[in-house]
């Protein structure tokens, strides 16, 4: 993940490029419930930062404000709950007994459909040479929502910036966690 962008513009090309590529992810049921809002420049991505952090955490935190908001795009993934119900309350998913509602899933197929799209962008930008890093949902997605003209029942489940690393290295303190041994996540024949 980077958390330092430069400030030069992402080409057209290689940004429809990820979007075409975030489209082509896995969609439960062929749902589709997943769509993305695309802020690009300076005063659109500053939407996404102004409505998602405050003036205590940007005090807090200098170096990753400063690397991060010179991202040239903020890509927002969005995903509705509703579609999925809907989905799979039609004729050829309805004895899933999903589509009764949201509470019915005991994994809801909207955020494994998001994280898939997600995913395919870091991958294509890594494949494009540029730089992303995945800014969870924690706050102000209600006020979001409302700057962007966000449709309601849609969530957001995270934002990726996407730019051009400029170098500076803003490391997370995750890093510092110890990972968990392999064979305590890789379990051959049985757990």
């Amino acid at each position: 993940m980077v958390r330092s962008f430069s400030t030069e513009r992402l080409g057209s090309a290689a940004l429809d490029g990820l979007l075409a590529a975030a489209l082509r992810s896995p969609t439960a049921g062929n749902t589709g419930g997943t769509a993305w809002v695309v802020l690009q420049g300076p005063t659109e991505t500053a939407t996404y930062f102004d409505a998602t952090t405050d003036e205590g955490w940007r005090a807090d935190h200098p170096d990753w404000n400063e690397g991060l908001r010179r991202a040239p795009v903020v890509l927002l993934a969005y995903t509705s709950p509703e579609a999925y119900v809907a989905r799979y309350g039609e004729a050829d998913k309805s004895s899933s007994g999903l589509g009764s509602g949201v509470e019915a899933w005991p994994v809801p197929y909207w955020y494994g459909d998001a994280a898939f799209g997600v995913m395919t962008v870091l991958l294509a930008a890594v494949d494009a040479g540029l730089g992303s890093c995945v800014l969870g949902a924690f706050r102000g997605e209600d006020e979001l929502a409302g700057r962007l003209g966000v449709p309601g029942g849609w969530r957001l489940f995270c934002a990726v910036a996407l730019g051009h690393p400029d170098g500076r290295e803003h490391r997370s303190t995750s890093l510092d966690r110890a990972s968990p041994q392999t064979s305590a996540r890789i379990h051959r024949g049985r757990w």
